[in-house]
């Protein structure tokens, strides 16, 4: 078995700030219909904190997973307006995102703040979701690989490498997401090796067997073509996961990946 075989492809749909009841009832109604009867690979979404409670009623004993857009760093206190990692756990959540480029240019959350929620999550037992990337004027100054290194760095100094065996990393460039640009497939698996080439220096096990997804205007035309990379462990979905059909586009071409079809 090869080493991406040993890495189950892993199809997340970030939903952002977007939805409401019927909208939560009727993608995951569309979804739940249009999914393999047994996927040969994951599916997971990530809701607005107020609907989790019925994702979590609605996918119960479904093959999908879910978690939340992301979490306090701290489990309890005078924190007003944050989740904790608990809360989450208590809705049967398994998942979270940290460090999403939205969460760090728009809420401020720096690489420190991105490393601390990576450990609340742990502490939780939730699989962390570790949001990395650079903006497009980092990438044309030939900084991409700084930006990312320093990100993953941050995390690592914070919890070691041990810990990256029960997360997962997203390669984001910040110039695809929303813009309907996406790097080319190539471009992507060049950041993807060097983020397993990264983690590898300190643990060439957990290197091997680290999911590493792409995020960045993933849509169903695109996506066998980046899946097929040897270090594209699939995608995580903005825009595209919105809609059920959108979405099972991508996750057919997933299954056709997953299964060598």
């Amino acid at each position: 078995m090869t080493d991406a075989q040993q890495r189950p492809l892993l199809v997340a749909g970030n939903w952002k700030m977007h939805g409401s009841r019927v909208m939560v009832a009727e993608l995951l109604q569309d979804i739940l219909a249009g999914l393999p009867e047994k996927p040969a690979f994951q599916v997971a979404v990530f809701p607005p904190f107020v609907y989790v409670p019925q994702v979590a009623e609605t996918v119960a004993d479904s093959p999908i997973r879910f978690g939340a857009q992301t979490l306090s760093e701290h489990d309890a206190g005078a924190y007003t307006g944050e989740i904790s990692g608990a809360m989450l756990v208590d809705f049967n959540a398994d998942m979270v995102l940290v460090g999403h480029s939205e969460r760090r240019s728009l809420y401020g959350e720096s690489d420190q703040q991105v490393a601390d929620k990576f450990a609340a999550a742990l502490r939780h037992g939730l699989k962390p979701v570790l949001c990395v990337g650079e903006t497009l004027a980092e990438r044309e100054a030939g900084q991409t690989n700084e930006v990312v290194a320093r990100q993953i760095n941050a995390v690592l100094d914070k919890v070691g490498i041990e810990a990256f065996g029960k997360g997962v990393i997203a390669y984001e460039p910040v110039w695809a997401i929303g813009t309907g640009k996406t790097a080319s497939a190539d471009q992507a698996q060049a950041v993807h090796a060097f983020i397993r080439s990264l983690l590898a220096a300190k643990s060439d096990t957990i290197a091997r067997l680290l999911p590493i997804l792409y995020g960045g205007s993933v849509k169903g035309g695109n996506a066998y073509d980046l899946f097929s990379m040897p270090d594209i462990d699939g995608g995580l979905i903005g825009g595209a996961s919105l809609t059920g059909k959108d979405f099972l586009a991508i996750c057919d071409q997933a299954q056709k990946v997953a299964t060598g079809a």
